[in-house]
């Protein structure tokens, strides 16, 4: 439920909704691109400013073992300078106690 529940705040561009997912000392990875820590500086994080509008994000697999969940899918998003930014992701979710305590996430534009 908690993965569903920050899948739909990016879909709502509810900043609120994917920051109650998150432990405080959330670590967000995305290698080769940065690493954050804590709810604040993931927030920061949230938007892109190469992009612009609400994302479409769509969970196509998701599965989980203990305290670890990995789900896969699309975003599609509008980007500034025109055109969409049209991508397939892998998170890989480390839960404490129903929240997000730790994200990987891999992303490939196609």
């Amino acid at each position: 439920m908690t993965i569903e529940t920050y899948i739909d705040g990016f879909n709502k561009g509810n900043n609120a909704r994917i920051l109650s997912c998150l432990t405080d000392d959330v670590e967000w990875r995305m290698p080769g691109v940065f690493c954050v820590v804590g709810k604040e500086a993931f927030e920061g994080k949230i938007t892109s400013e190469e992009l612009t509008g609400l994302p479409d994000v769509k969970l196509t697999h998701m599965m989980e073992d203990k305290d670890t969940v990995i789900a896969e899918g699309t975003v599609r998003c509008a980007k500034k300078a025109g055109g969409f930014m049209n991508a397939e992701f892998c998170d890989v979710f480390v839960m404490e106690n129903a929240k997000i305590k730790r994200l990987t996430t891999y992303i490939s534009e196609v």
